[in-house]
């Protein structure tokens, strides 16, 4: 929310997106990933952690404890880049 802040964003609104997406993500991802064949558990994971936040990340792990530590890497690592990265791609885009 901090950095939606700072790029000019609605922090509300960012809030409420990551929370539908952490939702959708956990509902329908078992059944997109089985759909697309993914069946290793450490891939089916890290896609719940990127994708799918916190939410995805307890439903990874309600599958397997593997899928559940690679969804909180997952999760860890993208928040770390995001607000690493983010900030700078919008300052060359501005």
């Amino acid at each position: 929310m901090g950095i939606s802040e700072q790029i000019g964003g609605i922090p509300s609104l960012t809030a409420v997106m990551v929370i539908l997406t952490g939702i959708t993500g956990a509902a329908f991802g078992s059944w997109v990933l089985d759909r697309v064949k993914v069946t290793d558990e450490m891939a089916r994971g890290l896609a719940w952690g990127v994708a799918a936040h916190g939410i995805g990340t307890a439903r990874a792990m309600h599958d397997s404890t593997i899928a559940g530590a690679f969804a909180g890497l997952a999760m860890g690592l993208n928040g770390l880049a995001t607000a690493i990265l983010l900030p700078a791609l919008v300052g060359l885009v501005r």
